[in-house]
């Protein structure tokens, strides 16, 4: 089974337990409005052109017929284009990763998929974990959004599941992230019944998901789901500056310049442990 990804990140301490590998799956069904990571939104394959250094000699576009393309990369006098998104055989890919089995699996850590949604390549997926099942351990980091019985499929092959939850408000959600959050909310349910180990992670962004109506809302849920710890994620205010590599616009529907409020006091008065990332 062949996928697309559009990045490996080794050593990173921020995507589970331990030391990990870190795959990012491209493609996602949501359009979050703080999303970093405008070059895996879409499925197809993408290229980035960094704004640095760039002579605006026009040699990548004429080598692409007016648009970047694979023959962009060599033309480019300054090495400054790159493709997002390489397609990879399962098999080849955990081969890939096998290079540093030894490494994470002493300091207790493992792979984890992220992306863009990692659920949305769930054929891919579940074949590269069911290929690492007994080599390592394997994490997904997921906003829920899939169908439950794809959801309950892929959380048989992992060991650890990093699951966002952002807003409770199904309208806001949609307005935030161009999707309803029921069938996260039931994949959530879903995976805290699982026995799968399950790390809820909160984003916080300014004067949306930081309110105090969206928090006591989702120290509610957790606590009907019988979860009582979760990581807070402070908005990255660095979220935009890849935007311009991808030829998109940031623009995001929020103060962005605002400082988010963690709400770790509102955590505590649900019983709820919280550690701020």
């Amino acid at each position: 089974m062949k996928g697309r990804i559009f990045s490996i990140e080794e050593f990173s301490i921020f995507d589970g337990d331990g030391i990990r590998t870190t795959v990012f799956l491209k493609g996602c069904p949501l359009r979050c409005a703080w999303c970093h990571s405008p070059e895996g939104q879409d499925f197809v394959q993408e290229y980035l052109r960094s704004p640095n250094g760039c002579l605006s000699c026009g040699a990548c576009l004429a080598a692409g017929n007016g648009k970047l393309s694979a023959a962009s990369i060599d033309a480019c006098p300054r090495g400054l284009i790159r493709a997002a998104g390489e397609d990879i055989e399962a098999a080849a890919l955990v081969g890939r990763l096998s290079r540093h089995f030894d490494t994470l699996n002493r300091a207790g850590g493992g792979i984890t998929f992220s992306g863009g949604e990692p659920l949305a390549q769930p054929d891919f997926l579940y074949e590269c974990l069911s290929l690492l099942r007994g080599k390592t351990n394997r994490a997904i980091q997921t906003s829920g959004y899939a169908m439950q019985d794809t959801f309950t499929r892929i959380v048989g092959e992992c060991d650890l599941i990093l699951f966002d939850l952002k807003l409770m408000d199904p309208i806001t959600h949609k307005r935030y992230t161009g999707v309803t959050n029921e069938p996260i909310l039931t994949n959530y349910r879903a995976a805290a019944e699982s026995g799968v180990k399950l790390l809820t992670r909160v984003p916080l962004i300014p004067g949306v998901t930081d309110t105090e109506e969206n928090i006591e809302g989702i120290c509610r849920f957790m606590r009907e789901c019988g979860v009582h710890y979760a990581e807070l994620l402070p908005y990255n205010r660095m979220a935009g500056s890849k935007y311009p590599l991808a030829g998109k616009v940031y623009a995001p529907p929020f103060d962005a310049e605002q400082t988010p409020t963690a709400r770790q006091e509102i955590f505590a008065a649900h019983g709820i442990e919280t550690k701020i990332l």
